[in-house]
């Protein structure tokens, strides 16, 4: 099986500090993930100023502050993203973000990123898929909140724009802070593989790490879940987010379920060839067998070690006439 790539999502869990943004990519690296994934906005491109707050920002934010003024201070401007980017490649992990908007495309196209973030809430916007599909990159399509039909759009706009499919990896998604393990339908990236011949990966909002680890063994390319410094930290994102030791726990996990999935092939492995014949067993003397004695059920029997013939030659060893002595136990040869 090929590496699943493991996004660390920090979203907007720096909380508007670029020192904590940078902490946030220190936790990355040490939990080893591929990557560390940020957000870009422009708050007055993305929102109306009266946008309402889901349901879950009503409960991890201030009851008193629009939408619009929350996410206005988890911006990060342009010279953040370039000392980001350049901290990122000093510490050896790939930096990503996803654009809200189309500005925020130009720059993080500017930055140099290899491959783009399409956030579930951009699935169906007509502008915003063309401007990405133009640049041809590598993309990982989020969708929370699609049916089929909507999938099937996007993709085939973003391949008419320019955009060849195999560049294209769809990540299942399910869009709720957290999301209830009964809704996060692991089933569905299988049937987005099935009915669209992409690779698939998962985008994960439930709590804990046991939904991403079974995402891995359930054929997974790309894997993304949200962390945090501190589930206890002010902001919209940080109570559904893993903490550091967390985020290990499921990368080392994952990486495990990567081990254990190996190949499509069903042969001994070279540890098995090596336990292999002690562990079988071959067909044996069950008692004193005098030479041209006809070996009968009676007279033969299977035991290990599996060094001697075969018990899957039972029948034909039955009815052959002892070429020697044989001792109770002793493996017959022929």
């Amino acid at each position: 099986m090929s590496h699943i790539f493991i996004i660390a999502e920090a979203g907007v869990n720096h909380n508007g500090s670029l020192k904590m943004a940078k902490q946030l990519i220190d936790a990355a690296v040490e939990a080893k993930a591929d990557a560390v994934k940020f957000q870009t906005f422009k708050a007055e491109a993305v929102m109306t100023k009266t946008a309402p707050k889901a349901s879950y920002q009503k409960k991890t934010a201030v009851d008193t502050e629009s939408q619009f003024d929350m996410v206005k201070k988890l911006e990060l401007g342009k010279s953040a993203h370039q000392e980001l980017y350049a901290y990122c490649e000093a510490k050896g992990i790939m930096f990503l973000s996803a654009p809200f908007d189309l500005e925020s495309i130009d720059l993080l196209n500017e930055l140099g990123l290899k491959i783009f973030k399409i956030p579930s809430g951009e699935i169906t916007n007509y502008p915003y898929l063309t401007k990405i599909g133009k640049l041809k990159k590598h993309i990982l399509l989020s969708t929370g909140m699609a049916d089929l039909s909507e999938i099937a759009w996007a993709i085939n706009l973003l391949v008419e724009q320019g955009t060849s499919k195999d560049k294209i990896t769809v990540l299942h998604c399910h869009t709720e802070y957290p999301t209830k393990m009964e809704d996060a339908n692991l089933l569905a990236m299988q049937v987005i593989k099935s009915n669209f011949d992409v690779e698939v990966g998962y985008s994960d909002h439930t709590l804990g790490i046991e939904a991403p680890i079974a995402a891995a063994a359930l054929g997974a390319t790309v894997i993304e879940k949200h962390f945090t410094l501190d589930r206890m930290l002010p902001g919209p994102d940080h109570q559904a987010s893993l903490e550091p030791g967390e985020l290990s726990a499921m990368i080392k996990a994952v990486r495990n379920i990567e081990k254990a999935l190996g190949q499509r092939i069903k042969t001994p492995s070279a540890a098995e060839e090596q336990i292999r014949s002690i562990v079988r067993k071959s067909i044996v003397a069950a008692r004193d067998i005098k030479k041209g004695e006809i070996f009968t059920e009676e007279s033969l029997t299977i035991k290990r070690p599996g060094t001697g013939i075969s018990p899957m030659r039972w029948t034909q060893v039955i009815g052959q006439l002892a070429s020697r002595d044989f001792k109770k136990d002793g493996l017959i040869t022929l």
